[in-house]
């Protein structure tokens, strides 16, 4: 089971019709047995850093949420769900993040083109790929779906597992032990989002 965490904030109805599209058993929720319960989680996210954050903490979610990940549960953050996995970012001044990837978010440098960057970019895929890798059986440079502000400067470039450019180079996806994300729409990415997310159903746990 996936459970899908409900905060408030982000792409539920659509980040549950593409699991449920895949046959997956998905379950939004905000219930914490639940997601105690679960396999695998997803932490979507949109809009402002400090606003996620803000109704994550309401929602005391937070404690289990990395409860679960020190015990090793799979982990994909979506959108400004992979930002807050990072300590800040630079759209919310002294808002902490989840600290679980070391690094901050920063402001897009991209002199003459219109940010956010929205729309569809490719990805150019990082190598070596990890054992439970989103990007196995994609071809070279898949095209997916951006929009966002804001990218992530993690201190490790090694946690970066795709990257896509806009200006400048920005981080379009990381993973670091069980705990991945995507900084595109892999719900809004047909149908290679969709085959991303199969790659995280069919991770061994």
């Amino acid at each position: 089971m996936i459970a899908v965490i409900d905060y408030g904030v982000g792409n539920l109805f659509s980040v549950e019709k593409a699991f449920a599209a895949l046959g997956a058993d998905v379950r939004v929720t905000s219930d914490e047995a639940v997601i105690r319960a679960a396999d695998k989680i997803v932490l979507p996210g949109v809009g402002a850093f400090g606003d996620c954050m803000k109704n994550l903490e309401a929602s005391g979610l937070i404690p289990v949420l990395l409860d679960c990940v020190a015990k090793g549960k799979p982990l994909l953050g979506i959108c400004v769900g992979l930002q807050i996995l990072f300590d800040g970012s630079e759209e919310s001044p002294g808002v902490r993040g989840l600290g679980l990837i070391p690094g901050l978010v920063k402001k897009i440098q991209a002199p003459g083109l219109k940010v956010p960057h929205m729309g569809w970019n490719s990805l150019a895929i990082r190598e070596p790929r990890q054992k439970a890798d989103l990007f196995a059986g994609l071809g070279e440079k898949p095209y997916v779906y951006f929009v966002h502000s804001y990218h992530a400067v993690p201190e490790d470039p090694a946690v970066i597992t795709s990257v896509t450019e806009y200006g400048e180079q920005l981080t379009a996806s990381v993973a670091k032990g069980n705990v991945q994300a995507t900084q595109f729409h892999s719900e809004k990415s047909g149908d290679v989002g969709l085959h991303i997310l199969k790659n995280f159903i069919e991770a061994e746990a």
